[in-house]
């Protein structure tokens, strides 16, 4: 008989739910996050025919192929449709969580996630660790433009980052009162920023080894930082059957809600990961803006710009940069800036 686990995975507890295949319940536990603890907690259980499922979440990497290297079936369930099902439930609990989750399970109503590889979790912490010390290189620039305008010293609209310690500074040196306060502040971000030098470096290094983040960057507007996201973010090109479906997996296609006689298509749906849709956004905005290479691409988004405004050309153009990465790197194509002589 099968049998069917479901976990409420919390940081430190995991809620144990197993049901056998009429729905009836065995068994419920709660055991500590560990991959030990749980596997001691099933092995009262058939484990030819145990099905284990649990949410998607931030423990769900380390869950999923450590119960796999025990020789689980294991299943990682789409966050959004185990939300609606546990939703009709009377009472939110971790135990009746397991317990709805063992049932999604055993229903079968539900998508896989697809578990990424460690080399783009590696990548995308990369990534991550670049973009929240630049962050805070901002905030602390920002706040010293602040301060100094109580005392009435005003920084000019644009200042380079890299050159933003050579200005500020002798300012803040010329003053006893500033240099108390701000002298530490600076010192601060001048460490932030050397970090950040560093990261971005190993950022560029990472997509110019990588052959596919290569390819991407013949695309005009692509730089290192945009190829190594896409690279991270779809990890293996053959789990899109069909490269549309890439840029809807990234929430770059319009919302619909048909009924009977309504039907509304609304704006984009933003599922997906939010930081590779802005990262594909900005890109798409600087091909059209800022690059001077010209390309079909290109030329398109323009066109649409003059009819549909610059807003929907640029997240038209965005969905379309998704669908040719992925394209080119699925065939192992190069990106061709002008159309084919003789084609339609």
């Amino acid at each position: 008989m099968d049998y069917y686990v479901g976990l409420d995975v919390s940081l430190r507890t995991v809620a144990v739910c197993v049901i056998d295949a009429d729905g009836k319940l065995i068994f419920e536990r709660s055991v500590a996050c560990e991959i030990e603890d749980i596997v001691d907690c099933l092995r009262g259980v058939p484990t030819a025919a145990l099905h284990i499922g649990f949410e998607a979440g931030p423990m769900s990497q380390h869950l999923f192929r450590g119960l796999r290297a025990a020789g689980f079936d294991v299943d990682c369930m789409e966050a959004r449709q185990v939300n609606a099902a546990l939703s009709a439930m009377r009472n939110k609990t971790d135990k009746t969580d397991a317990r709805g989750i063992a049932q999604v399970l055993r229903s079968g109503w539900f998508s896989p996630v697809y578990i990424k590889s460690r080399e783009a979790h590696a990548l995308r912490a990369l990534l991550s660790s670049r973009k929240a010390i630049q962050k805070k290189c901002i905030d602390l620039a920002n706040e010293v433009r602040g301060l100094f305008k109580i005392f009435g010293i005003r920084l000019p609209s644009r200042v380079e980052q890299g050159s933003f310690d050579e200005r500020v500074r002798p300012l803040v040196e010329a003053d006893p009162d500033l240099s108390h306060a701000l002298l530490p502040l600076l010192d601060a971000r001048a460490v932030l920023y050397t970090t950040y030098r560093e990261l971005d470096k190993r950022v560029k290094e990472a997509a110019s080894r990588d052959e596919a983040c290569l390819r991407f960057m013949a695309i005009p507007g692509v730089g290192p930082i945009a190829a190594l996201t896409f690279r991270a973010a779809v990890d293996d090109p053959s789990r899109f059957t069909c490269s549309r479906t890439v840029a809807a997996h990234f929430g770059l296609t319009p919302r619909r809600h048909q009924s009977g006689e309504k039907d509304n298509p609304g704006r984009i749906s933003k599922a997906g990961d939010p930081d590779v849709r802005a990262t594909l956004y900005n890109t798409a905005n600087a091909m059209m803006m800022r690059s001077i290479a010209g390309s079909e691409i290109k030329s398109w988004g323009l066109r649409l710009m003059r009819r549909k405004g610059r807003r929907r050309a640029v997240v038209a153009v965005a969905r379309k940069l998704a669908v040719i990465m992925h394209r080119m790197w699925a065939d192992g194509t190069e990106f061709r800036h002008e159309p084919l002589k003789g084609a339609a």
